[in-house]
């Protein structure tokens, strides 16, 4: 499709408008900017959500109640810290990394945030972790492979619990699900056909510009 390849590239204004945002609506956070710092000196991808979608994310938790979340993909656990303080005092939070080292450093960021307590991160693939578990969720945030989305979205439906909110991240991927020839894009689209007419999710999703280019997150709830 005509235009497609000229929203990749990353507008300077989008970056501008997101350090604006942060600057004048997000005080400065050492928990959050150091576990960003130590992330990238482990050498874990910059693939983090931004922070303002990060305080989306805490407040969607706080706003829908959610004591119980689950989290596919810690990465270096920069969400997942967001989203423990979505659930506050009394609520918890599992978390699942496939990667040995990136779970590690998960875990020194989530030391460092003080939350250990509410958190929980489980190592290994996926798929066979979240066989392991029990429900109910209140909130699933899935930040994982994108080829297995479909996936991820039946286990978080088994896991979830009527009126639980399930966010895919992800989900526009820079246009190409409108053609979509990867891997990732075509997993993301098979997402959408999952979702379309389903007879337990009503799903939506929002497309976004910004530091982290073009892309958006779905949301479903479980009816």
């Amino acid at each position: 499709m005509s235009g497609v390849a000229g929203w990749k590239a990353v507008n300077p204004a989008w970056q501008q408008v997101d350090d604006l945002i942060e600057h004048s609506l997000l005080t400065s956070d050492e928990a959050l900017d150091g576990a960003l710092e130590r992330s990238i000196a482990a050498g874990l991808p910059d693939i983090a959500i931004s922070r303002a979608q990060g305080k989306f994310l805490q407040f969607l938790v706080e706003m829908s109640g959610s004591r119980r979340v689950l989290e596919i993909g810690t990465l270096g656990a920069y969400s997942t810290i967001w989203l423990a303080r979505g659930v506050g005092h009394s609520g918890s939070v599992i978390t699942i990394e496939a990667e040995p080292d990136y779970a590690k450093v998960a875990r020194q960021n989530i030391e460092q945030a003080n939350l250990e307590h509410l958190i929980e991160v489980r190592v290994g693939l996926a798929l066979d972790v979240l066989e392991l578990l029990s429900g109910p969720f209140d909130f699933t945030f899935i930040d994982a492979d994108k080829v297995n989305n479909r996936a991820y979205v039946n286990h978080a439906l088994r896991l979830s619990k009527p009126g639980a909110l399930i966010v895919v991240d992800n989900v526009i991927r820079q246009g190409d699900i409108l053609e979509p020839k990867d891997e990732s894009a075509i997993g993301t689209r098979d997402l959408y056909e999952l979702l379309l007419n389903h007879p337990r999710l009503d799903a939506t999703a929002l497309q976004t510009v910004g530091g982290k280019g073009w892309d958006g997150m779905l949301f479903a709830r479980v009816k």
